[in-house]
């Protein structure tokens, strides 16, 4: 079969990564408002939430731009498939990328007008630290070698289960409660809400995202050396 059209793709990952976001910041606004006097209990509730939300986006979007919502991941995807020109082309990346920032900026607007907040609001939560851009290193590669070793042993067919649970999971295991995203990461600036990052913090944690994509895209180049080959997979353009 042909490949799928790259409008019909980057609206996939436009509407895809909108209503991720939209489900990151609408379940961090509900878990506010359900529990407000327990932070532990809105991080699980916005954690759970986020994670079956994935899942489903994934197993929704896929077929038609292979569900990145993430440019660390397509430009992963776009420098792994080089030498074996599969994978995304550049100008896929950049569209790709265009579209996910945007789609993240729209979730936000979307999620606050659900809860009758203010279409914008930008955060004062700040989220500068040292440690937190070492657990968004972590978060990002973590992603980036569960996505790419799927698709290279040919198991991407339970990617969506598996992707939704290592976010979740990297909720709490990772100190910046894993965002590993810099389009989500901009998009969170526009809610001050429970999910909120003030638009300072922002530099710091895409900084620490692209050094997880060179350190998640090292260890996959050594741990499975043609996994450019699997790139295709990744794109699920068929």
């Amino acid at each position: 079969m042909p490949p799928i059209d790259l409008r019909r793709r980057l609206l996939a990952e436009f509407a895809g990564t909108a209503l991720l976001v939209t489900a990151v910041v609408g379940s961090g606004i509900m878990a506010a408002t359900l529990s407000p006097n327990d932070v532990g209990l809105q991080l699980l509730e916005n954690s759970v939430a986020t994670a079956f939300a994935l899942g489903a986006l994934i197993l929704t979007f896929g077929p038609v731009s292979g569900a990145h919502f993430n440019p660390v991941v397509s430009a992963a995807d776009w420098f792994l498939g080089r030498r074996a020109r599969t994978g995304l082309t550049a100008t896929d990346l950049a569209g790709y990328t265009v579209a996910q920032i945007a789609g993240a900026i729209g979730g936000s607007i979307l999620a606050n007008l659900m809860f009758g907040l203010d279409a914008v609001s930008i955060s004062h939560q700040q989220r500068s630290a040292g440690h937190l851009w070492l657990g968004e290193v972590v978060a990002t590669s973590g992603l980036l070698l569960l996505i790419f070793a799927l698709a290279r042993s040919g198991r991407a067919s339970v990617a969506p289960a598996a992707v939704g649970a290592y976010i979740g999971a990297a909720y709490w295991f990772t100190s910046s409660t894993s965002f590993a995203n810099p389009a989500v990461t901009i998009g969170r600036t526009f809610t001050d809400t429970f999910a909120g990052i003030a638009p300072a913090s922002v530099a710091g944690f895409v900084l620490a995202q692209v050094a997880g994509l060179i350190v998640g895209a090292g260890l996959l180049l050594t741990l499975y050396p043609h996994v450019g080959s699997a790139a295709d997979e990744v794109v699920v353009h068929h």
